[in-house]
């Protein structure tokens, strides 16, 4: 009996070698809208994997970036495919980074120091859309960031033609092959021949000459809330917070909870100020985009600074809701909904233990 069990047992086990062995080989789709954690990803295209890669991983804050394809419809692309042209896909970059250290925001920055976002047949001696520049947003956040940077740069005159990147949903994001990542590093000879003959280097550096040793593009032009100017922020650790909050804004900013409606000191709040986030202290909403909303919390039509105030899915409840969040502390801070006034239609339904108030003219 023994030995009849033993020939089914073999093949059921070569059955599942081979399909382990098949599994691994193929590549599967990645999607970068998880944010948990100290670590966050964001997607990008500027031509070429090897130096798009090479560029983001200098970079301070960045955990690592790895080359990939994405942008188009077919499923699971290899190199030769997408090189040629033959699929939708673009040559791309997952940079995986922490945004206690670098926020989107700066990455946004630093891609359009390393791209000619005016190109719109590829990027310097790469030509084709699969070499176009792109920066996929994993969400609307993502988005707003991603264009009003791009709409700065527009308007800064850095570039005399129309800037042309294209900035799209992110859809499926498939892992290049082992032997192009970390490309810079493996094969540094034939990635230094490449790249001083690209044309790339010469582009940027004459593009960028003007702003050599500043750390981002448009920035320095951008207003900073009142009480942001000249402050720096920190974000205690738990421990601290339990001791520095009280319980009912520890379980809403660290445990997604919500205040009961009309018992908090700002739903009705018109003294002209910042509202700043109660973890960090971080500028959230300005007085001047705050209307009554009726509903007893007090309501923003837009953040004072979109870079400040992220948003992620909210299914809890059995409902479907956009939840608010700061972007650097991740304090939770309320729900934002599609029925507010003009000039937005939104309205940003605050909880009000989430906020401390600096009036005009405050030093904090």
């Amino acid at each position: 009996m023994r030995k009849l069990m033993t020939i089914p047992m073999i093949l059921a086990l070569v059955a599942i070698g081979w399909h382990s062995v098949q599994s691994m080989e193929q590549k599967s789709p990645e999607t970068t809208t998880d944010k948990s954690g100290s670590q966050a990803a964001a997607v990008f295209a500027g031509g070429c994997f090897w130096c798009t890669e090479s560029d983001f991983e200098k970079i301070d804050g960045v955990i690592e970036a790895m080359s990939g394809y994405t942008g188009g419809k077919e499923a699971n692309p290899n190199y030769k495919q997408v090189a040629s042209g033959a699929t939708s896909h673009a040559e791309a970059v997952k940079v995986i980074y922490d945004p206690d250290r670098i926020s989107y925001a700066e990455l946004l920055e630093i891609f359009w120091r390393h791209v000619d976002p005016t190109d719109d047949g590829g990027q310097f001696v790469d030509r084709g859309y699969q070499y176009r520049s792109a920066i996929f947003y994993a969400d609307e956040t993502e988005r707003r960031l991603a264009e009003a940077s791009r709409d700065r740069l527009a308007s800064s005159g850095r570039f005399d033609k129309p800037i042309v990147t294209e900035i799209v949903p992110l859809g499926e994001f498939y892992t290049a092959e082992d032997y192009h990542q970390n490309y810079y590093k493996t094969n540094p000879m034939r990635y230094k021949w490449y790249r001083s003959g690209s044309g790339r280097d010469q582009f940027l550096k004459k593009t960028w000459a003007d702003t050599k040793g500043k750390s981002a593009t448009m920035e320095a032009d951008r207003p900073v809330p009142a009480p942001a100017a000249g402050r720096t922020y920190t974000i205690p650790d738990d421990a601290t917070l339990q001791q520095k909050l009280t319980p009912m804004q520890y379980k809403i900013t660290r445990r997604n909870g919500t205040e009961p409606p009309f018992r908090n000191a700002y739903w009705d709040h018109h003294d002209a100020g910042i509202y700043v986030d109660v973890v960090s202290g971080e500028p959230l909403f300005s007085s001047t985009d705050k209307f009554e909303s009726g509903t007893g919390w007090p309501s923003f039509y837009q953040p004072a600074d979109a870079e400040m105030v992220g948003e992620s899915e909210d299914n809890s409840w059995f409902m479907r809701r956009t939840e608010v969040h700061c972007n650097r502390c991740d304090a939770h801070l309320g729900h934002v909904f599609p029925d507010g006034p003009q000039p937005t239609g939104l309205r940003y339904c605050i909880n009000g233990v989430a906020l401390e108030f600096e009036p005009d003219g405050s030093e904090g």
